[in-house]
């Protein structure tokens, strides 16, 4: 990693030690109950020890065992100073919980039963200030063990928090033959846990969000030594910053891992918190001086939390498009009339599946314009009453001022008439169904077809994008990772379509679909059934697969996913 990290400007540098040991019923972890204070967040929150670092830890060099700070600072990204943070992780874990990694100089284990009360004295000269490390390290003869120490994670408080933290996260295990015990200062109360005990509703412990993901992310073991070796383990380990957002029940923090993390940070850099972690149906989100969102009333198993409805234009000329009208409801319609920013040009849909198209004929009546789009190849599951005026064709740029362009790109694959937009001035593309956000889409025969969808979103690897904005779910960004996710995604599942040909020598799409798609919840089989029609009518066009009635089997040999061409990929 290159030394070019530098902390948020205001956060405090600090560190927190993860300690695990082998419990009855699996790794435990040692929490402390902070003590309460007013306006402080985390105020009796349970923890893991540790706090901001100290001008004197970086005087500790000469009395450690483990990397130097050079090594230290390249994990971290800094140009100097990383020891001090495995010092610091170490020293308040002392103060707060009593539990000190430290060794003799040779490297051998503490006996810290050998030192009676007097690890106990210096503990308390440390906490009030009276002394340093350095000093109890001369005095009995230790060195701080830092060797087991492995870094977990790095987080960063949310902007706009007043108090904020610029955070190393380390595990190690807890140290032999010591007894932790609470200073009754910053330490109410200790508790080994384990994860899922910690997690417990039952026991309404005050977790902050990088406790609750630590939590959830250490129950996956059943040993400690596990944990801690799969912590060693890590490279490249990312900074991780939340963001605040509002719910329907108030503030809520969103980590980055969630759907509208990117969003909001983009409507709201500074940390406002004045921004929705919800779509909530009827509310019109200005996401940009070019495009506003109307959420649908249509939530779903296959539309999520709704369908977008996208307002694209000019503000300068004015002119603006309508995309993706959605359902035929009354009030969606009137939330698009009080939502409108300006004239309307045209109304128009992505494709014509019945969650996007069939409120355009009301739409463009209520604003008095023409439908634009095109018209599908097959009728079966699109909206009879999609008549568009104008068909508009792939590569036609709509200019809708001099500074907004809409290019048209065709993209079929989950629909024959599938469209894109791009916008080229925010380099952001109106995906439809092309590109969802946190799912996939359906390829339904006759006129979903495999083959071109992965052609398709190969192409959109060509565009110089900064952001998607789906047909259904926030904005989405690093638009390139996700397009090549979602190819990498078809070709497992290709993939999957061979091997279960070859295992069982054919079958039909009900026999098929429990081994191709055990990874998805039956419930959704008959959605999945779909899309492996297609998988196997790709293989078929490919001449890799035949049907014979109702069962489909493999001709042999067949390539791998891996050896086939893109375009014509299992997916």
């Amino acid at each position: 990693m290159r030394p070019d990290y530098q902390p948020a400007a205001g956060a405090r540098c600090a560190a927190s030690l993860i300690l695990l040991r082998q419990g009855s019923n699996g790794p435990e972890v040692l929490m402390l109950r902070r003590a309460e204070r007013d306006g402080d967040i985390r105020s009796g929150a349970c923890v893991f020890p540790g706090g901001v670092l100290d001008a004197a830890d970086a005087d500790m060099q000469a009395w450690v065992l483990g990397p130097d700070d050079a090594t230290v600072s390249a994990w971290f990204g800094l140009a100097r100073g990383g020891l001090d943070y495995l010092v610091a992780a170490v020293r308040e874990t002392f103060e707060e919980v009593g539990l000190l990694l430290a060794c003799r100089p040779d490297g051998s284990a503490l006996d810290a039963t050998a030192y009676g009360d007097e690890l106990t004295a210096w503990r308390v000269r440390l906490h009030r200030g009276e002394a340093a490390l350095p000093a109890l390290c001369d005095a009995l003869g230790l060195r701080l063990d830092l060797r087991s120490l492995a870094y977990y994670s790095h987080w960063l408080t949310p902007a706009g928090v007043a108090k904020r933290f610029d955070t190393r996260f380390f595990a190690a295990p807890a140290p032999v033959g010591q007894l932790a015990e609470a200073d009754y200062g910053e330490a109410r109360e200790l508790m080994w846990l384990t994860p899922a005990q910690a997690l417990d509703p039952a026991r309404d412990l005050k977790l902050l969000p990088v406790t609750r993901r630590t939590l959830k992310d250490l129950s996956r073991f059943e040993q400690a030594d596990a944990a801690w070796a799969e912590a060693r383990a890590r490279r490249d380990i990312p900074l991780t910053m939340p963001r605040r957002a509002l719910s329907r029940h108030g503030l809520r923090v969103v980590l980055p891992d969630e759907l509208p993390w990117a969003e909001i940070g983009r409507l709201d850099p500074e940390g406002r918190a004045d921004q929705s972690c919800e779509l909530v149906p009827g509310v019109a989100v200005r996401l940009s001086g070019r495009l506003v969102r109307v959420t649908a009333p249509n939530p779903g198993p296959m539309t999520g939390p709704g369908t977008n409805s996208y307002f694209v234009g000019d503000p300068v000329s004015q002119r603006w498009l309508l995309v993706d009208p959605g359902p035929a409801d009354t009030s969606h319609l009137r939330a698009l009339q009080a939502a409108a920013p300006g004239p309307l040009l045209a109304v128009m849909a992505t494709h014509s599946h019945i969650d996007h198209s069939p409120g355009a004929a009301a739409a463009a009546a209520a604003f008095g314009v023409q439908v634009w789009g095109r018209r599908p190849r097959f009728a079966q599951g699109h909206d009879a009453s999609f008549a568009p005026v104008r068909e508009l064709v792939d590569g036609e740029c709509l200019r809708l001022g001099e500074a907004t362009t809409l290019q048209v790109l065709h993209t079929p694959g989950h629909a024959s008439n599938h469209l894109c937009l791009l916008l080229r001035e925010e380099r952001t593309l109106l995906t439809g169904d092309h590109v969802m956000q946190g799912s996939t889409v359906v390829i339904n025969p006759p006129d979903g077809d495999m083959r071109e969808y992965l052609r398709q979103l190969e192409r959109l690897l060509a565009l110089d994008l900064e952001w998607l904005a789906p047909g259904h779910g926030f904005l989405v960004a690093e638009p390139r990772r996700v397009v090549q996710g979602l190819i990498a995604h078809r070709r497992r599942r290709g993939a999957k379509v061979v091997e279960a040909l070859q295992r069982s020598g054919g079958g039909t799409l009900e026999e098929l679909l429990p081994a191709v798609y055990d990874d998805v919840p039956r419930a959704l089989y008959p959605v999945a059934r779909r899309s492996l029609l297609a998988h196997l009518i790709e293989l078929r066009d490919d001449a890799l697969a035949t049907e014979q009635g109702d069962r489909w089997r493999l001709l042999t040999p067949a390539p791998s996913a891996s050896d086939r061409p893109a375009a014509a990929g299992a997916a």
